[in-house]
């Protein structure tokens, strides 16, 4: 099996997470990860091509293969939720414009694939992460994020692909 490329990204206009992991058979390897981080005194389309540039430069510079993008979680601040949306299309709409798969996953189920519980805190996850993928260089929490939403998809990515494989293999045998 070759080895699969995956870009996980945990979106927001002010700092948006990137973690970048090799994925083969059931091995994780840690790639690099980081913070995009835009100013709060530009003008809200100076930030979204400032997080565009970003994440573009992330793909060019570590050609992944396929991207996880986390879903937004409704806030009771209106406007919070509609830049933090704002910030989730760019964050969607730059890996799909590069030719990547684009998978989408709730924050519950990367902290439930990545600690083992849909509640966990961030230290928890940056913990795991560190335990997961070793020699990683987390410092931020916006970047252990992306890279739990990596883990999280190379886990079930892998799951739905074996389960394909049955389903095929039985309307083969039928």
């Amino acid at each position: 099996m070759e080895t699969l490329r995956l870009l996980g990204l945990d979106p927001g206009l002010r700092n948006t997470g990137w973690g970048i992991i090799d994925a083969r058979d059931n091995r994780l390897t840690f790639v690099a990860c980081g913070v995009i981080t835009t100013n709060s005194r530009d003008a809200l389309s100076d930030r979204l091509s400032d997080l565009y540039r970003g994440i573009e430069e992330v793909i060019e510079a570590h050609r992944p293969h396929e991207a996880a993008v986390e879903e937004t979680f409704v806030n009771k601040n209106a406007a919070s939720t509609l830049k933090l949306g704002q910030a989730r299309g760019i964050s969607l709409l730059v890996p799909a414009r590069s030719g990547l798969p684009v998978a989408e996953y709730p924050p519950n189920l990367v902290k439930k694939t990545v600690v083992g519980t849909g509640h966990a805190t961030k230290d928890q996850v940056q913990m795991m992460v560190r335990t997961l993928l070793p020699g990683s260089t987390v410092t931020a929490a916006d970047a252990a994020d992306a890279l739990a939403i990596a883990v999280c998809h190379a886990h079930h990515r892998a799951s739905a692909m074996r389960l394909s494989a049955l389903a095929g293999a039985a309307r083969a045998a039928s």
